[in-house]
């Protein structure tokens, strides 16, 4: 099997064409596409952008909110000198469900939509001649699927996805997509493992391929190699190493070449960075040294093109970050697009990596019941669909590990977000994910999942497997808030004390804390909504982050304004940005620039 998720390299030895462009869209709410011939010629169709949302893009809700099979159709060129080689198809992603065709034939089926997958079409494609590429894809939502949710039928006939989630149910083609011609023997995967020593610092390194030829590996800084090795797996030797850091990255080009005698049978080239990064003494440190988290949870949500890759946005945001202070993020809730890793990369921003793994809490109103703790409790993991669902969480585990285990910038792995985890099932279902993930990894980085607000010190079932604990609590928002500010903060220690127990040595850090804001809201004094209210809160939620020494990061929510669907709770969306959606400053953010620019890095080291 030649699956690989590495990413799209154009080499000596590989040759790639990007297929991005405005393909051709049609909706099947009677899903009839495929018996009709759809794959072959798809009728009454419109103009659609890839990678894009489609939703955002009309005028009329029932396209927007549309909810069931859906297709996108377009045309490839496959040039003759091609011929001899394996041609494949990779899409970024699908959202959530995809099978793909090529001149009518099925070639791929995927299940999850924020991962890649590809589909070998060698012996179906025709040479020096166009292709026709179809695409049937699905976005309805059920408990065994991540995320989870349900699709219901209204008074009309027509479907409507019913989130469990809090953040709207984009679709698409949201990622690029590749045509690509890669030699018949070559590498499918390689991984590596850093120790640092007094001369500098040592890569081991494991390179997987479909072949018997011999292996090269070679480490270069600019044009000057300073390491090589020979062999499918080995170590590479590299002297006086510069590190890659928090806002000093600094990478090496990677070159993977397999041989046969003085020819280069395959050649995948890559950038990584040199660091290392445990937990230890309850401390996160980035090469020995301590580093204090401070950042985002952010959403892949942009006016528009909704969940579409857009790199424009992607470069304002991180120039964004960087004005605040920020040092990390965490992909709530789901892998993103692999070009922001490749700039978190550039840019020495560090990222806690989350699996789509979301509204495991079956609640119309997930966000309220969650945080006001009146919601029923569901026993989410002993249900009849549990073992499907824990299949489909491996399975899109195992290819976020897979597919972004060698970057730097990746210091964590979030397993879960806000699970309903108090029930009897939930260590029947953690305890096999967290073996999975120290499983996969080969740098064993630390693992955690974000804790709601019902589950407690002594009532959290899952937080036991964590290697740091990652809380989300909005005590003064959706918990006392209002005029009752101080019973908030009273509150909020009270349950930290609690932590203090049960950490047993281990960080703490928030995942998720802030409140909505309308920008341009003011009042004095102040209330709930506006800008004076944010900052209040925020002051008194920082002060108890700093009343406790294993307090080692904090992650505001959210970096901006992002859609949801709609409802009483959310005005055109959730508003707890610091920034607005088209990414502008709001009040708050400038409070945020103040702290964190003035914290030290290692803010709140061990005391010797």
């Amino acid at each position: 099997m030649n699956r690989s998720l590495l990413y799209p390299r154009a080499t000596t030895t590989r040759r790639l064409i990007g297929l991005d462009g405005m393909w051709r869209f049609s909706f099947d709410p009677e899903s009839k596409g495929v018996e009709a011939g759809w794959a072959l010629d798809l009728p009454s169709s419109l103009s659609m952008p890839v990678p894009a949302s489609f939703c955002d893009l009309f005028t009329d809700k029932a396209s927007r909110e549309y909810c069931g099979d859906f297709w996108y159709e377009t045309s490839f060129f496959v040039p003759a000198e091609w011929s001899g080689w394996d041609i494949v198809l990779r899409f970024g992603s699908v959202t959530h469900r995809a099978r793909v065709f090529v001149n009518g034939v099925e070639v791929a089926q995927h299940e999850g939509g924020f991962l890649p997958f590809d589909a070998t079409v060698t012996n179906i494609v025709r040479y020096n001649q166009f292709n026709k590429l179809s695409v049937l894809a699905n976005n309805e939502l059920s408990e065994t699927m991540l995320p989870a949710g349900t699709t219901r039928t209204l008074a009309d006939g027509r479907k409507i996805a019913a989130p469990y989630f809090d953040f709207y149910n984009y679709a698409g083609i949201h990622r690029p997509v590749w045509l690509m011609a890669l030699p018949k023997e070559r590498v499918l995967d390689y991984s590596t493992r850093y120790r640092l020593t007094e001369t500098g610092a040592e890569i081991d390194y494991t390179v997987t391929t479909n072949g018997p030829h011999p292996v090269t590996v070679e480490l270069y800084d600019g044009t000057t190699r300073v390491a090589e090795s020979s062999g499918t797996t080995g170590t590479l030797v590299v002297k006086n190493a510069k590190l890659w850091n928090v806002h000093a990255a600094y990478l090496y080009d990677l070159v993977i070449r397999i041989h046969e005698g003085s020819a280069v049978v395959d050649e995948y080239l890559d950038r990584i960075g040199i660091r290392t990064f445990e937990i230890r003494h309850g401390r996160f440190l980035l090469n020995g040294s301590p580093v204090y988290l401070r950042g985002f949870g952010r959403h892949e949500d942009a006016d528009i093109r909704g969940r579409g890759l857009d790199l424009p946005t992607v470069k304002r945001d991180f120039e964004l970050m960087k004005w605040i202070g920020a040092n990390c993020f965490r992909t709530s809730h789901y892998p993103y697009a692999e070009e922001i890793y490749q700039m978190a990369d550039e840019e020495g921003f560090l990222i806690i990596d989350e699996v789509p793994a979301v509204g495991f809490l079956q609640s119309t109103a997930n966000f309220l019941a969650a945080n006001q703790g009146n919601g029923r409790q569901q026993g989410f993991f002993e249900k009849e669909t549990t073992p499907a669902l824990l299949k489909n969480h491996k399975a899109a585990l195992t290819d976020m590990i897979d597919r972004d285990k060698n970057h730097p910038s990746v210091i964590a792995w979030s397993l879960l977000n806000e699970p309903q985890c108090t029930s009897a099932g939930t260590e029947e279902y953690f305890k096999p994910l967290f073996e999975l993930a120290r499983r996969l990894d080969p740098q064993k980085r630390p693992r955690t999942y974000t804790v709601l607000m019902t589950s407690l010190p002594d009532t959290s079932k899952g937080q036991r497997f964590a290697d740091f604990v990652s809380l989300n609590r909005y005590y003064g928002w959706y918990v006392l808030g209002g005029a009752g500010l101080a019973d908030a903060e009273a509150a909020f220690h009270h349950e930290m004390d609690g932590w203090a127990k049960v950490l047993h040595g281990r960080p703490l850090i928030f995942t998720e804390y802030g409140t909505d804001n309308l920008s341009g809201a003011h009042k004095l004094p102040s209330v709930m909504w506006s800008a004076e209210y944010q900052n209040e809160y925020l002051e008194m939620t920082h002060a108890v982050f700093d009343h406790y020494d294993f307090v080692q990061g904090e992650l505001v929510w959210n970096f901006a304004d992002f859609q949801t669907t709609e409802g009483i709770l959310r005005v055109d969306g959730n508003k707890k940005g610091i920034f607005t959606r088209q990414r502008q400053p709001k009040d708050a953010a400038y409070l945020f620039r103040k702290r964190w620019t003035t914290l030290p890095v290692d803010f709140k080291k061990r005391k010797k």
